[in-house]
């Protein structure tokens, strides 16, 4: 894949978070928050955004969302594959939730 290709992909994420955080924040704003993992500022901006603003955040060349966590066992938990699926989703839910915004990022 080429830089050009890459720098579109991401314009394309970027645009689809974009438009889903704000979907999510005027549809159930305390889920919203904790799903998406931001603040109560970032969530103010993201829902206050217009169309052209959110065409030209989409537009940059770096990632506007990333991973909420970089906890071992979160990762773990999350990408379990074996029978207790379902449980060890919660429990990495629960673990989560348990935790600040600020310090899932």
């Amino acid at each position: 894949m080429n830089t050009t290709n890459i720098q579109n992909e991401i314009r394309e994420l970027n645009l689809a978070y974009l438009m889903l955080a704000q979907q999510m924040l005027r549809e159930d704003r305390p889920m919203a928050i904790y799903r998406l993992g931001i603040s109560e500022d970032v969530a103010n901006v993201l829902e206050g955004l217009s169309s052209a603003q959110v065409l030209r955040m989409a537009g940059t060349n770096m990632l506007l969302c990333q991973f909420r966590f970089n906890d071992n066992m979160l990762v773990d938990l999350l990408s379990s594959h074996g029978r207790e699926r379902g449980t060890a989703h919660l429990h990495a839910a629960i673990l989560a939730a348990g935790k600040p915004v600020s310090t899932l990022s």
